[in-house]
């Protein structure tokens, strides 16, 4: 028997025999200890554990506390003996859970095994809902999805029993739903291996997005590192009504701080106005919070939040978090770093793009602007959902719009997708209704899954290279993120306004001031979008999608075939030799947006996820190359020729050629994915040399081995010539705020030395000695 067949009926095995199958139904009307402990025994609500840090931190700095700082400073591993200084110091954190999408499982899971550790720390879960295309509609997705991705989701449910980690099988849902239901309680703190995890705030949580070798440390049971965050209030007036959402507050957000603003720190809203937002729609703004490049978003415990968790099943927690309330709030008097003050009363509907989710406009005004700029004006596709948006009320809301169209006998001029948010969304508003009036006004519900979110998406109604516009209620619309189309003006806007939208088939439709024409030649206006914030008949359950993993799962085997094109176990990265690193050759000098998306593209490549040397064929591809400003195309200056960046720096690593990134600023912004970290290392990187980094991405390159740099003076990237080579001195006497000196080597034979930051503190720089953190790891268990 082939060691792949092995895989699949070990797999097979654990799925039918290895767990304690747990129907969602039942849990619904449970009580809240049970709800938390349904899945992981060791799960528990410690409220006083919480009170007792927050007590020993409030009395050494003797002043009041945001609500963000009482949980982050709550987790701390020593409250008493830890430094605590805003955006300065490195906090270590004990975490209570972890949740992994299933696309960055893989890596985080290999990882894990490679630690050689019998059992994660921590209750942790895995969610299958990044693997599955959107094509034809939601059954046929995900049957098809099932049998391309068998072994991926035999594996990861084979780990997840052998190293007791939840398996919520595909069809579940977005892992951030799938979290605000069941797992997120006012005052946890969760690590998720995606960017989107500050979904939880909205149910009074910090929850921080992270890489694969993050999620390893805490489920290895290792305090976490997080760089003590500075605090931006946003304190919200008024209060919301008529055509304006909660995703508005946070497009207005975004279009003050930038793509950049929120780096190195947690927005912590607060006001009187918060009241006037649903628990769904707080999540909605903390999700999008990852846009602004946020540590993390939050919200104070409320009323809101309290029905949230009694309709899903948590009456006890809710009845625990009314009794710890002080916690779960800002106290009086309480200092931010900086203050962005809202009148929600006079917020208008937002939509941003194209391009960068911070570009944002006044529904009222896109359709003047798109002409200026000339982007096309007819809307291709109307898209919803997403795990920003795909709550009960968004999906209420929409339906209401596509109900009065229907009355007058409109459908969508535009296409229009529907994405549900888990099983437990979709089989509630199938039962209610709601879906079939978005099947009927001319949409088609896609599978409880990312989607045309992340790119997964088989689009076939335009051509790549065909100028078009699409709205969608996403978070992101980077160039070419849904639809591979770099020619794809993707517009980002509430669940509302796409359905006003795809109505309507133009951007020059304003909802709150324009008429739609009926088939008989009536004139009417749309009615503001209404939708309850939770169904009077309590959720539908739907399908069970959850694998318990046994008790006791140590005789369980995850096997990986050698041969597969999809998995492969990881090898450690080489130590560092001790020495400066000499003569690095520049393999490419970025110019401009460098996302996680151009240094690691999804879509299509979502499949190499747990093959590091595949998906290594897709390093910086969507980057733009200074030298002649083209994609993918990069001079091998060994050989002359030109070539694909995998391929020139995969030529510079067998001819023994260590190599070094130049980039922009933000470099990084987006995902957590760290294989955008695992590629460069794999290939021969040493270090990435840039004006700014975003957060994780720097983490994340701290972890693989990599030295992520910044120019001391951000004028000497125009300094660096594409066939330079670079050497970094001073590594010998590396430490904690010491710069380091770069000496860069021109082609015709001057030379010139600039100063080199970093951030590193003295435990990141024993990862980098060791050769990557996991190394590190290994080398702390002897």
């Amino acid at each position: 028997m082939s060691i792949k067949k092995k895989t699949e009926i070990m797999g097979q095995l654990v799925l039918g025999q290895g767990a304690r199958r747990f129907h969602v139904a039942a849990a619904l009307n449970a009580k809240a200890k049970v709800a938390m402990s349904r899945f992981e025994p060791n799960s528990s609500i410690n409220y006083d554990k919480l009170r007792s840090n927050i007590d020993i931190v409030r009395k050494r700095l003797n002043r009041p506390l945001t609500l963000s700082e009482k949980i982050v400073y709550g987790h701390l591993d020593d409250p008493a003996g830890q430094e605590i200084v805003r955006g300065r110091t490195y906090l270590r954190l004990r975490p209570d859970r972890v949740a992994m999408q299933d696309a960055t499982a893989q890596m985080a899971m290999l990882q894990f095994i490679s630690s050689g550790l019998p059992k994660v720390a921590v209750p942790s879960t895995i969610h299958c809902d990044h693997l599955i295309e959107a094509q034809t509609g939601g059954a046929q997705d995900l049957q098809r999805a099932k049998e391309i991705n068998q072994e991926v989701y035999n594996f990861l449910a084979s780990a997840g029993a052998k190293y007791g980690v939840g398996f919520w099988k595909p069809g579940s849902g977005i892992i951030h739903q799938i979290i605000l239901e069941n797992y997120a309680y006012p005052g946890v703190m969760l690590i998720g291996t995606d960017s989107h995890t500050p979904n939880g705030g909205g149910l009074g949580c910090i929850c921080i997005g992270v890489g694969g070798a993050d999620a390893v440390d805490v489920m290895a049971g290792i305090p976490w590192e997080l760089k003590c965050p500075n605090v931006i209030g946003v304190k919200l007036t008024g209060t919301l009504s008529g055509w304006t959402s909660p995703k508005d507050v946070i497009l207005k957000v975004a279009g003050i701080l930038t793509v950049k603003g929120g780096t190195g720190a947690i927005v912590e809203y607060h006001g009187p106005g918060v009241d006037s937002i649903s628990c769904t729609g707080m999540a909605t703004i903390c999700n999008m919070g990852a846009e602004i490049g946020a540590t993390t978003s939050v919200f104070p415990y409320n009323h809101r939040m309290r029905t949230y968790l009694e309709k899903t099943g948590r009456e006890e927690i809710a009845a625990q978090a009314n009794e710890n309330q002080d916690l779960l709030v800002p106290d009086s008097g309480c200092h931010y770093d900086q203050i962005i003050e809202i009148n929600l009363s006079e917020l208008k509907p937002h939509i941003n793009g194209p391009f960068t989710p911070d570009l944002a406009h006044p529904v009222s005004d896109i359709g003047s602007v798109a002409e200026k700029n000339g982007w096309p004006l007819d809307v291709k596709v109307g898209l919803i959902g997403s795990c920003t948006n795909s709550s009960y009320e968004d999906m209420g809301r929409a339906a209401s719009l596509a109900k009065q169209a229907l009355d007058k006998g409109l459908k969508c001029k535009a296409q229009f997708t529907v994405t549900p948010g888990s099983e437990q969304i979709r089989a509630t508003i199938e039962r209610d209704g709601y879906a079939k009036m978005l099947r009927d006004v001319g949409g088609v519900v896609l599978a409880n899954a990312c989607g045309p979110c992340i790119g997964q998406w088989d689009r076939r109604d335009v051509k790549k290279g065909e100028k078009n516009t699409i709205v969608t209620s996403f978070n992101r619309n980077f160039t070419a993120r849904n639809d591979a189309n770099p020619a794809t003006h993707a517009f980002v806007t509430s669940p509302e306004i796409v359905t006003a939208l795809a109505i309507a088939g133009t951007l020059k439709f304003n909802p709150e001031t324009d008429f739609l024409t009926a088939p008989n030649g009536e004139k009417f206006k749309l009615l503001p979008p209404t939708g309850d914030e939770l169904p009077a008949r309590d959720f539908d359950p739907g399908q069970d999608t959850y694998q318990q993993p046994p008790a006791d799962g140590s005789g369980l085997r995850v096997d990986v075939n050698p041969q597969s094109n999809r998995l492969q176990l990881l090898e450690p990265f080489d130590r560092w030799n001790g020495k400066d690193l000499e003569d690095l050759q520049v393999l490419i000098k970025v110019k401009g947006k460098c996302t996680t998306d151009h240094i690691s593209a999804a879509g299509p490549w979502l499949k190499f996820r747990g093959h590091l040397d595949n998906i290594s064929n897709n390093l910086l591809i969507g980057a733009v190359n200074t030298e002649n400003d083209a994609v993918n195309k990069i001079r091998n200056y060994l050989t002359g020729e030109f070539g694909g960046v995998p391929d020139v720096a995969r030529y510079y690593k067998k001819h023994n050629v260590s190599w070094v990134v130049v980039g922009d600023e933000n470099y990084g912004e987006g995902s957590s994915r760290e294989h955008a970290a695992l590629e460069p290392r794999h290939l021969g990187g040493r270090a990435i040399i840039v004006k700014s980094f975003a957060r994780i991405h720097e983490t994340n390159l701290k972890k693989q081995g990599l030295l992520p740099l910044t120019f001391s003076n951000p004028a000497d990237y125009d300094k660096i010539c594409p066939d330079d080579k670079i050497s970094i001195v001073g590594l010998k006497s590396f430490a904690p705020g010491k710069p380091l000196k770069a000496v860069i080597k021109h082609s015709d034979g001057s030379s010139e030395t600039i100063e080199l930051n970093h951030t590193f503190n003295e435990t990141q720089s024993e990862w980098f000695q060791a050769g990557s953190a996991l190394n590190r790891m290994k080398e702390l268990q002897k």
